[in-house]
């Protein structure tokens, strides 16, 4: 029992060194995720109000018009394509997945800016396993916590570890989800 104890221990802190990055990294993301109903945890978005009094009725010189339009309030470079949702509107998209309304009648129009949330953004997009090595990375990280878990069974003995308060915290964690899981499904 000694040396499994030693061994626990010995493993438990060295995975937990190795997977500290990766831990707070999907800590963070997972919080952000967490939140999507509340907030856009990969862009914030940036709205800017005008009135303009080109005239951006459909015709044949359309997109000239909206290309002057976009050179006093962003940048004509920016332009990926238009379309009008109703005969009122005319909707501009941009690069970067930004865009612009504008009423043809009134001239009032809104630029709505997205801006990729730093380390957030980057952070999200490694939670949602972007690609095969990644997805490999993510199953030993899955695989070390389990194994993070078994060796925390044995680093305390007596009755602050598992056959303890640390058993009590166990089934704890294990009954709270499980409560969840039969309350919601």
């Amino acid at each position: 029992m000694k040396t499994l104890r030693k061994w626990s221990r010995i493993l438990h802190r060295d995975i937990g060194f190795f997977f500290i990055g990766t831990t707070l990294i999907y800590a963070i993301s997972g919080i952000a995720l967490n939140h999507m109903s509340d907030w856009n945890p990969n862009y914030s978005v940036e709205i800017k109000h005008f009135t303009t009094s080109i005239n951006l009725e459909k015709t044949a010189t359309t997109k000239d018009y909206v290309l002057t339009l976009l050179d006093k309030i962003d940048n004509r470079n920016n332009y990926k394509s238009h379309y009008y949702p109703d005969k009122n509107n005319i909707k501009i998209f941009l690069r970067g997945g930004s865009s612009v309304y504008v009423n043809i009648k009134s001239g009032k129009g809104i630029a709505e800016y997205l801006k990729k949330r730093a380390l957030i953004f980057e952070t999200n997009y490694l939670h949602y396993n972007p690609n095969r090595i990644w997805t490999w990375f993510s199953d030993i990280f899955a695989a070390s916590l389990i194994l993070f878990v078994i060796t925390s069974f044995f680093i305390t003995k007596g009755k602050k570890g598992i056959t303890g308060r640390g058993g009590i915290y166990m089934l704890l964690g294990i009954i709270i989800p499980v409560m969840f899981i039969l309350y919601y499904m």
